[in-house]
């Protein structure tokens, strides 16, 4: 009667084991943190990653014109002839037109 009481308790636990198997493995594949979910995060972190590193670009760029409009009265001159269309006094203006 021991080894019918051993078997039963050994297939009891062999049954404990493969509930927490397939529950392990219903939270990896399906649960919170699952391996689709996972991916989906990392695709989701590249693209924002790609994001700040345009916005990191542009800010780069937008500093350099700070400091370029901080140097002196050349910058301030040529972005006004370039924007503006100004001109200095006793300058004359062509336009081509082809």
């Amino acid at each position: 009667m021991a080894k019918n009481q051993e078997d039963w308790e050994i297939k009891l636990l062999i049954g404990i084991l493969i509930l927490l198997t397939l529950q392990l493995q219903y939270r990896l594949w399906f649960g919170d943190g699952s391996v689709k979910q996972v991916l989906q995060y990392q695709q989701r972190l590249a693209v924002l990653n790609k994001q700040a590193e345009q916005k990191r670009e542009r800010n780069d760029a937008l500093y350099a014109e700070v400091l370029d409009l901080r140097k002196g009265k050349e910058a301030i001159e040529e972005r006004a002839r370039y924007d503006l269309g100004m001109i200095k006094k006793d300058e004359s203006f062509f336009q081509v037109i082809e």
